[in-house]
């Protein structure tokens, strides 16, 4: 029987060893953290899932349980391939490896099926991708639906069909070398607390995440300041899989610059609290106002809809003095306010008028006034009845406002005011491995694939750049991992 040892224990990893177990190999999952900390980034996603789908019969075909109340309830659209392929490209600035885009946008829709046969339950996203239109909850920018529990959800639930199916996970186990046998990748060398190992394997897949948890590598690659931002996630996304593979001969790809990283409460701890998890987020901003420090401006908030333009923002409030930054909102909006604004750990104030507001803020009063006195007179008030939450609706400020706000630019007038104060929190690293994405392989420096050494999730590159596509994250890990489990399971010596 083939032996795959699976790096990581994230979503991409179990749902390789998932898939190898499948094709009849034995699996040994080796995961960094201790049980109490596992499951990798995944742990700390909202778990939402982006593929393509022609209406509510294909979403039934994931969520069978959907009522008929439910049904009535909502309006989830489609969302098709094209659709999906193009959101890729556009977020990404056309820099996506085609093969790899196209392997993702194929396999989605029955990879959801796959991971529904594997006993991962889903729901509709109600709570945080659809909003009241008409007396339905219209569902938004293609991502419909998610793990039930969110990434604990996902996560536990992915843990459960690893241990139902016979696979072996090792805690404790850190991977520091890949072993070789003549140019065969042949197992990993790992440290446990007390012992240094060598473990043989017919092939290995790393899923070990990023390297946002490692302060050197951030600053390294994406840049000054970044050793200062928050980590979303897992403390043990350090890269280590990822200088092995490159110290065993694979090819460096992708976007080492970039990184998913997003609007973060501003006092979230240094790493992720498996308590509050992604509820540090803040991603209602298109209804409101984003400001600096100074009380100025300096991103469109409504330039897209929010599942494409979240995962950017956050370097650009990197940038900012102090990085910081302030979301600000007014009665007409505030009932669009996702959930996690209402947690008590968000760093939040409320007051009747702009200045009382800056002030508890610490925001300069006067500048911020000015701001909005600038915005207010801006804004196009012929066309605010088309206001639509739920889609590009166009309702935008004239040329005298900069940055404009190019869609749900609504008046700022209406007290109380509520402002949140967040930071830059950095999801994943955009930058990995080459792998050919018809078999997870990992390729070497001169395109060559290497033997017994396969890869998915977090820590391959070549899928986004600069930019995200909300939801397309653990969709690719859920697609790679099964390919690359599959391969490695079908890799004797």
């Amino acid at each position: 029987m083939t032996h795959v040892i699976v790096v990581g224990a994230g979503n991409a990893a179990l749902c390789a060893a998932l898939s190898a177990r499948e094709h009849g190999a034995e699996v040994t999952v080796l995961e960094k953290a201790p049980e109490g900390e596992r499951g990798g980034n995944t742990y700390f996603t909202g778990g939402g899932f982006r593929f393509p789908y022609g209406g509510i019969e294909d979403i039934r075909r994931i969520i069978p349980d959907l009522s008929a109340a439910e049904i009535e309830r909502v309006d989830v659209g489609s969302y098709s391939a094209a659709q999906f392929r193009d959101d890729l490209a556009r977020v990404t600035d056309g820099l996506i490896d085609d093969g790899m885009a196209s392997a993702l946008v194929r396999e989605s829709a029955p990879t959801m099926e796959w991971l529904h046969g594997q006993g991962v339950k889903f729901a509709l996203m109600t709570g945080r991708q659809a909003n009241e239109v008409g007396g339905k909850l219209v569902f938004y920018g293609g991502l419909t639906v998610e793990a039930v529990g969110a990434g604990k959800g996902l996560s536990d639930q992915e843990f459960e069909a690893v241990e139902r199916s016979g696979c072996r996970v090792r805690y404790g186990s850190k991977v520091v070398n890949l072993l070789r046998d003549g140019r065969r990748i042949g197992g990993v060398e790992l440290w446990t607390d007390d012992d240094v190992e060598e473990l043989e394997a017919d092939a290995v897949v790393l899923a070990a995440g990023g390297f946002e948890a490692n302060i050197e590598m951030r600053t390294r690659y994406l840049g000054p300041g970044w050793d200062m931002a928050r980590v979303r996630g897992s403390r043990f996304n350090t890269g280590d899989a990822i200088q092995a593979a490159i110290d065993a001969g694979a090819q460096p790809f992708g976007n080492w610059s970039g990184a998913h990283a997003v609007a973060w409460d501003l006092n979230a701890p240094p790493t992720g609290n498996r308590i509050v998890a992604d509820l540090y987020q803040k991603h209602s901003y298109p209804y409101g106002l984003i400001v600096n420090i100074d009380g100025q401006r300096f991103v469109d908030e409504g330039a897209d809809i929010r599942n494409y333009t979240y995962a950017k923002y956050g370097r650009e409030i990197l940038e900012q003095p102090q990085r910081v930054a302030f979301q600000l909102f007014d009665q007409r909006t505030v009932g669009l306010l996702r959930d996690e604004y209402r947690v008590r750990q968000a760093t939040m104030a409320q007051a009747d008028t702009i200045e009382e507001l800056a002030e508890s803020l610490g925001i300069d009063s006067e500048l911020l006034a000015e701001t909005i006195d600038e915005y207010n007179a801006g804004i196009r008030w012929d066309e605010i009845e088309g206001f639509n939450p739920s889609m590009l609706d166009g309702v935008s400020t004239d040329d005298s406002v900069w940055p404009p706000k190019s869609n749900w630019a609504l008046p700022f007038d209406s007290p109380p005011y509520l402002g949140y104060a967040v930071t830059c929190g950095i999801t994943f690293t955009f930058g990995g491995l080459k792998i050919d994405p018809r078999s997870g392989q990992v390729l070497d420096t001169e395109e060559r694939p290497m033997a017994g050494l396969y890869a998915a999730g977090e820590l391959v590159g070549g899928l986004f750049y600069n930019n995200y596509a909300g939801g397309s994250g653990l969709m690719a890990g859920s697609v790679f991992g099964r390919i690359a489990g599959r391969s490695a399971a079908g890799d004797d010596r």
